[in-house]
C-alpha cells in the first residue's frame, strides 16, 4: 500500500503524477481530520504531496517560501543607490570631458596663434589673429564660468546644459546619449514599446509622440466622464509606438501603462529621499526640454484615476552592493512586482479552483520547471477526482460522493491493518465448513446438507482426474466441489463517539473518526448482514449517518459527557433488531459529566451523583435486554477507571485502556473476534 508523507523540499526530489486513486487516500486523512472537501483538498494543495520514491509535488506553502527566498536574493543583491549615483558621476564626467575640451581648443588656438606669427611670404594670408584667439577665449571663459556655476541640484544641471553649447563634440555626444536614456528611461514607465524608438527620434517622430499623447489623454478623459473612446481610430494611427503585440483594447492599454507606471514609482520610493528628489528634478527638466512635461503630468493624473496609487505601488528594501542602471532598475521593479504578485494570488486562495488563477509560466519563469510541474498538478486536482467520481459540485462547493466515502472508509481500514500483526483482524475463516453464511475462497468436497454453491472449475477438474480426458465429459457426484462459506452470527452495533471538548483538545475524535469509518467500511465489505448504527455525544447524544461522519466537528460552546443520553439512543436503535447479538462500543476519554432529565440536559464538572447513578441505571437497563456495552478508553484517570469498573460490574461488558494509535487494532480485531466467539459458544 501506498502512503504518503510530507516533507521539506531540499531540491532533490522529482515531481512525480499522481493517480486519482493515490490523490483520494492522500485527501482522506485531511477529510477526517478538518471536515469539508475543500478545506481539506485546500491543506493538501497547501502542504504538498510526498511521492514513493522521494518524489513530491511542492505544496503552495512551498512555493510561497521559495518565492519569498527569490525575494531575498533581489533585494540583497542589488543597490538602487547606485541609479543616481551613477546617473551624477556620468554629468560629471560629461562636464570634465568639456572642461578638457575647452583647454584643448585654447591651446590649440594659442599654438596656431603663436605660428602665425612667424614672417610668411607677402601673398600668403596669415593663418590665426590675435582678434580670433580673444574671441575663442571670450567663449571658453564664459562656457567655463557656466560650468563652474552650475545648479548643485541633478535636475538643475540637466536643464542648464540642455540650453549649453558645448564646445568639445565628444562631450556633446555623451550628453545627448545621456537625455536619449533618459528619455527612453522615462517613457518606459508608460510605453515600454514606443521607447525603443526614442533613442535617435528624429523632429517629426517626436512631433507625432506628442500628438499621440495629447490624443491619448483625450481618450482616457472621455472615458472618465462615461463615454466610449474610439481606441480603433486611435490604433489605426498611432499603433506603431505600442511595438509588436499591441494591446487590444483601451482597457489593456491602460493596464500595461499603470504597470510601467507603478514599476516606475516603486523604483523611486525605494530610493533614498534625497536621491528621489534627484531623480525627479532630472527627468522634469528632460520632459521640460522635450516639451511633454504637461502632458506626461496629465497622463500620470489619468491613470490614477483608474487605480489609485496606493494600490499599485511597493517600496523595496534594497541591501546590496551590485550596481544597475536605472533600465535595470524597472526590469527589477518589474519582477519583483511579478513576484509579489504571485505571492498574493498564492495567499489569497479563497477557494480550492481560484488555485486556477495562479500563472504557472510566471512561476515557471521565477522558480524553474519542478514548481511549474508541480502547480500544473495542484490546477487538475479537482478535475481529477471528479472524473473518479470521489467528488462532485454543488454550485461552489465540493461534495463527497457514496464512492469517495467507500473511498475513505477503505484507505482508513487499510491504515489500521497496516500495523497489526499478520494474524490480526482479516476474513478470519473457521475450522466448520459449508453452513449458509458468506462466500469465501476456499472450496470442499460437496456433502449432504451443504448449499449447492458449485465451484465449476474445480468439479470438472475431478471429473476429468478420474475418467480422463474425452468428451463428452462425465460428472457424478463424487466430482462436485463447492464452495466453503464463513458461518458467522449476525450482530447489530453502535459506535458511540465521544465529542466532549478534551477529545478534540487532544485529538482524539480524529482517531475515533478513522476507527469508525474503518469499521463501517469493514461491514460493508466483509459483514453485509451485520448493521451498523453511529451515535456521537457530548451534551446530547445524536444519530449520524456514516456519510456525514468526515465532517463532523465539534461545537465549541457545548459542555458535557452525555453517556446517558447516549445510550438511551442506543438502546432505542437496537430495539429495532431483534438479533440474538446487540452491542454498543463507546470510544470515550472521560467519566460522564451530563445527564438527560425530562428531555433536558444537565452538565456538572466533577459529575454530580445524579449524572453517575442515571448513566449506570441507563446502562443496567441495556444488560436487561441483553445489549453488551464495550469500552475503549483513551484514558486512565483514577476517577475514570472507577466508573468503569461499576460500568462493566452492571453490564458484564468489557473495558480496553488504549491510545488513539491503537484504537483501531484494538476496536476492530475485538469486533472481528467477537463473531467468532458467538459462534463457537452457540
Amino acid at each position: 500500500m501506498v502512503r504518503f508523507l510530507y516533507s521539506r523540499w531540499d531540491g532533490s526530489q522529482d515531481v512525480f503524477s499522481i493517480e486519482k486513486e493515490e490523490l483520494m487516500d492522500a485527501l482522506s486523512d485531511e477529510l477526517i481530520n478538518h471536515g469539508d472537501v475543500d478545506s481539506a483538498l485546500r491543506r493538501l494543495m497547501q502542504r504538498g504531496l510526498q511521492g514513493p520514491m522521494n518524489q513530491r509535488i511542492q505544496g503552495l506553502e512551498e512555493l510561497l517560501r521559495r518565492l519569498n527566498s527569490r525575494r531575498q536574493e533581489l533585494l540583497k543583491k542589488y543597490d538602487l543607490h547606485s541609479v543616481v549615483g551613477d546617473m551624477e558621476k556620468e554629468l560629471e564626467d560629461i562636464v570634465n570631458k568639456e572642461r578638457r575640451g575647452i583647454q584643448k581648443k585654447l591651446s590649440d588656438a594659442e599654438q596656431t596663434a603663436k605660428q602665425s606669427q612667424i614672417p610668411q611670404k607677402a601673398a600668403e594670408p596669415p593663418k590665426a589673429t590675435d582678434d580670433l584667439v580673444k574671441a575663442l577665449k571670450q567663449v571658453a571663459n564664459r562656457n567655463l564660468n557656466i560650468l563652474d556655476n552650475l545648479p548643485p541640484d541633478m535636475g538643475g544641471k540637466v536643464q542648464q546644459l540642455s540650453s549649453y553649447e558645448f564646445m568639445d563634440g565628444e562631450a556633446r555626444t555623451q550628453f545627448e546619449e545621456f537625455l536619449n536614456k533618459l528619455k527612453k528611461s522615462v517613457m518606459d514607465a508608460f510605453f515600454k514599446d514606443a521607447s525603443k524608438a526614442m533613442k535617435n527620434m528624429s523632429p517629426e517622430q517626436m512631433k507625432n509622440m506628442k500628438e499621440m499623447l495629447k490624443a491619448l489623454n483625450k481618450m482616457l478623459m472621455e472615458k472618465r466622464l462615461g463615454g466610449e473612446p474610439n481606441f480603433k481610430e486611435f490604433m489605426d494611427k498611432f499603433g506603431s509606438f505600442f511595438g509588436p503585440d499591441p494591446p487590444k483594447s483601451l482597457d489593456e492599454l491602460i493596464q500595461r501603462m499603470q504597470g510601467r507606471m507603478s514599476q516606475m514609482e516603486s523604483m523611486m520610493d525605494s530610493m533614498p529621499e534625497g536621491q528621489k528628489k534627484e531623480l525627479e528634478s532630472m527627468i522634469d527638466a528632460m520632459l521640460a526640454k522635450e516639451g511633454m512635461g504637461s502632458a506626461m503630468a496629465e497622463l500620470a493624473y489619468n491613470l490614477e484615476y483608474f487605480m489609485p496609487k496606493a494600490g499599485m505601488k511597493s517600496s523595496y528594501p534594497f541591501e546590496g552592493n551590485e550596481s544597475v542602471s536605472m533600465d535595470q532598475a524597472m526590469e527589477l521593479m518589474q519582477k519583483l512586482q511579478e513576484l509579489d504578485g504571485l505571492k498574493k494570488d498564492i495567499g489569497r486562495l479563497g477557494s480550492v479552483s481560484s488555485v486556477k488563477d495562479i500563472n504557472p509560466e510566471k512561476i515557471k519563469e521565477i522558480l524553474g520547471e519542478d514548481a511549474y510541474e508541480s502547480l500544473k498538478q495542484m490546477q487538475q486536482y479537482i478535475e481529477l477526482l471528479e472524473q473518479a467520481g470521489y467528488i462532485t459540485k454543488n454550485g461552489s462547493h465540493l461534495e463527497l460522493t457514496p464512492r469517495g466515502m467507500r473511498r475513505i472508509g477503505r484507505k482508513a481500514l487499510m491504515d489500521i491493518f497496516a500495523y497489526m500483526k499478520k494474524q490480526g483482524a482479516g476474513k478470519h475463516d473457521l475450522k466448520k465448513g459449508g453452513g449458509t453464511g458468506d462466500i469465501i475462497e476456499g472450496t470442499k468436497k460437496y456433502e449432504y446438507g451443504d448449499p449447492f454453491l458449485l465451484h465449476l472449475e474445480k468439479t470438472l477438474m475431478n471429473a476429468l482426474q478420474r475418467e480422463g480426458v474425452g468428451s463428452p465429459v462425465k460428472i457424478n457426484q463424487a466430482d462436485f466441489e463447492v464452495y466453503q462459506a464463513e458461518d458467522f452470527s449476525r450482530c447489530t452495533t453502535v459506535l458511540m463517539l465521544d465529542m466532549s471538548w478534551s477529545m478534540f483538545l487532544r485529538g482524539k475524535f480524529t482517531a475515533a473518526k478513522k476507527v469508525a469509518l474503518a469499521l463501517d467500511s469493514l461491514i460493508r465489505t466483509q459483514f453485509p448482514r451485520d448493521t451498523l448504527y453511529l451515535v456521537v455525544f457530548s451534551e446530547y447524544a445524536r444519530e449520524i449517518k456514516s456519510p456525514l461522519l468526515p465532517f463532523t466537528d465539534w461545537n465549541e460552546y457545548v459542555y458535557g459527557t452525555n453517556m446517558h443520553h447516549g445510550f438511551q439512543l442506543s438502546r432505542q436503535l437496537l430495539g429495532k433488531h431483534k438479533s440474538e447479538n446487540r452491542q454498543i462500543i463507546m470510544v470515550t476519554d472521560g467519566e460522564p459529566t451530563a445527564h438527560l432529565e425530562n428531555g433536558v440536559s444537565y452538565f456538572q464538572y466533577p459529575p454530580s451523583p445524579r449524572t453517575l447513578e442515571l448513566t449506570l441505571l441507563e446502562a443496567k437497563r441495556c444488560a436487561q435486554e441483553g445489549i453488551v456495552i464495550n469500552t475503549f478508553m483513551l484514558d486512565r484517570s483514577f476517577y475514570m477507571t472507577r466508573f468503569m469498573e461499576q460500568l462493566t460490574k452492571i453490564n458484564k461488558g468489557r473495558v480496553f485502556f488504549t491510545s488513539p494509535e491503537k484504537l483501531g487494532e484494538y476496536l476492530l480485531v475485538d469486533y472481528v473476534s467477537n463473531k467468532k466467539k458467538r459462534i463457537v459458544n452457540s
